[in-house]
């Protein structure tokens, strides 16, 4: 473990009070008779003003051990050990003693804000509920500071927003709304799980500069769970680096990033895709952004002018998604198609499947025009383009075993049965690297990897000339994603199928694609080689993406924070 550097990279003085004080905490659940340890011997300080960050894979004991500070452990679960806020033992209390200290003086923005806050409650009742719930207020004194508490996280119209439910606001307006009632009472201690896991790198970069804002106003201490190294680099002061329930390794950012001891540290960091290294920078900018959208030669997929709407609902217009969109993609290319939620990355994928109808201009695939196309003309239509859904717990039917699942495909298309099919399913096993003795699990009892791993397998059953991958690595830690990318390159190479590649991970798009497409608002602003996108981007919207993706190393990131600030403050919020 390494030893703590007594000076921290930001205005946090560790000569000052710790704020938490955390010593041999242990986390355990009961399980068919037995104690499982999720967490052992767990220890730190959180001082003011300084914000640690834990990271680790899914299953290392980052949540657990800190919402057992809080007592949010499930009724199978207990906590041993000691935590102490400004000197005071807080592990283990219950009832009005643990209210008190929830939300008043710790505070917790949960990973998933969706489903955090209540959907049959307003925004602005639920600000007041905590407000009123720890302080001695009115309701109108309450409103005010409600209205005052969603300015401060820069919400938009945050008056009309006072009185919206969750649901009808984006995934950043939501986290901004959690972070506005978990900064209602000042809290001493916040704690962040994985607070922009869901977030586009533009909405992500807004977040985390208001919740570093907020702590130098507040001089609280932040706990920051996360698996993004890039956030970590961007916001932490020290890193304490979980494996297996413990702490392998903690220290100053700098030291952890440049200098790490443990073998698992070096592992973690060496798997986490950094922007701007896969792909050199070019000697000339092509002058159009969107000049790389000629169609190559043999395009498996080809978009011209595309529009694609979606049809007027009760009182909802019809809203179009893609508006004007042309760019193509060859046989064995792969291209990126990246921008913020709600750009239209999606539709355009599901319309490439035949799942949503072409409003005007038109989409081919493999040569069949999609516009106007029956169900009779998609079902041959079908086998030769494939699709990986960014949730393979979702796409998965729980009820069949996920050899059953792989082979499907081959039974609904190909008429395979028997040894043939089994065969066929086994080889395919093989090929994503997995047991074929998992033929028979169901998908709950495999891990995220391993379920995108069957995805992948599923969609390449009928070796497709077009494959969408939606998404398909923004759930997994950065080691299994390294593991499930590196296939996913490996059987690109092998069956040379064209690859349209969805996400707002522009590291992981610049490390596979050979061109990038950028949508805004449902426009194409700009394609081109992915080492032009990455390193001299043309379009403004395009530069403000650019800016706003997180490298995992702490000197770069400060600069590039600068650059980003510098560009807002040129054109206006991203």
């Amino acid at each position: 473990m390494t030893t703590p550097d007594p000076s921290p990279r930001t205005s946090s003085d560790p000569t000052r009070e710790p704020v938490l004080e955390v010593k041999d905490l242990s986390v355990s659940f009961y399980v068919d008779g037995e104690w499982h340890a999720a967490a052992r011997d767990v220890s730190y300080e959180v001082h003011p003003g300084e914000v640690l960050a834990i990271v680790g894979e899914s299953g290392s004991g980052k949540t657990q051990s800190s919402m057992s500070l809080l007592g949010l452990l499930p009724p199978n679960g207990r906590a041993t050990g000691s935590a102490k806020l400004k000197g005071k033992e807080i592990l283990g209390l219950r009832g009005a003693a643990a209210r008190r200290i929830r939300g008043q003086e710790i505070s917790v923005i949960f990973q998933e804000p969706m489903t955090a806050l209540n959907p049959v409650y307003t925004i602005g009742f639920q600000i007041m509920e905590m407000l009123r719930s720890h302080l001695p207020m009115s309701p109108n004194e309450a409103r005010e500071r409600a209205l005052e508490l969603l300015r401060l996280v820069e919400m938009p119209e945050p008056e009309r927003r006072f009185d919206n439910f969750p649901h009808q606001l984006s995934g950043g307006q939501r986290q901004r709304a959690m972070i506005a009632q978990s900064l209602a009472c000042d809290p001493t201690l916040l704690i962040a799980d994985e607070p922009t896991t869901a977030l586009d790198v533009t909405v992500q970069a807004e977040i985390l500069k208001l919740i570093r804002d907020l702590k130098d106003r507040f001089d609280s201490g932040i706990v920051l769970i996360t698996h993004d190294m890039g956030v970590v680099a961007d916001m932490a002061d020290r890193v304490l680096v979980m494996k297996d329930g413990r702490i392998v390794e903690q220290g100053p950012t700098r030291q952890i990033f440049n200098d790490p001891q443990h073998p698992y540290t070096q592992q973690l960091l060496a798997a986490v895709p950094h922007f701007g290294t896969h792909s050199r920078q070019p000697v000339e900018p092509d002058p159009d952004p969107l000049a790389g959208a000629a169609a190559p030669a043999e395009p498996v997929l080809e978009l011209t002018n595309l529009v694609l709407e979606y049809p007027k609902r009760g009182s909802q217009p019809a809203f179009r998604a893609i508006d004007d969109v042309t760019f193509s993609i060859a046989r064995n290319e792969i291209v990126g198609l990246v921008g913020e939620s709600g750009s239209g990355k999606t539709t355009i994928g599901r319309a490439a499947v035949g799942l949503l109808p072409i409003h005007a201009g038109s989409l081919k695939v493999a040569g069949v025009e999609m516009a106007g196309a029956k169900a009779k003309d998609l079902k041959p239509l079908r086998r030769r383009v494939g699709i990986v859904f960014q949730d393979p717990g979702s796409s998965l039917n729980p009820r069949f075993p996920i050899g059953e699942s792989i082979g499907e495909p081959l039974q609904l298309h190909a008429n395979l049965r028997g040894a043939e099919l089994s065969r066929k399913v086994e080889e395919l096993l093989d090929q994503v690297q997995l047991s074929r003795a998992m033929r028979n699990r169901y998908p709950h009892e495999l891990s995220g990897g391993q379920r995108q791993r069957v995805g992948i397998a599923r969609a390449l059953a009928l070796e497709p000339e077009l494959l969408v991958a939606d998404e398909p690595t923004s759930a997994l830690d950065v080691s299994v994603q390294a593991r499930v990318l590196d296939l996913f390159q490996e059987l690109q190479r092998e069956h040379g199928f064209g690859c349209l590649f969805i996400s707002h991970d522009l590291a992981v798009v610049e490390m596979l694609a050979s061109r990038i497409a950028v949508l805004h608002h449902g426009k194409l602003v700009e394609v081109g080689p992915a080492a032009q996108v990455a390193h001299q981007p043309q379009a403004a919207y395009t530069q403000r993406l650019v800016a706003a993706v997180p490298v995992p190393d702490p000197d770069e990131q400060q600069a590039r924070r600068a650059e980003r600030d510098a560009l807002i403050a040129a054109g206006g919020a991203s």
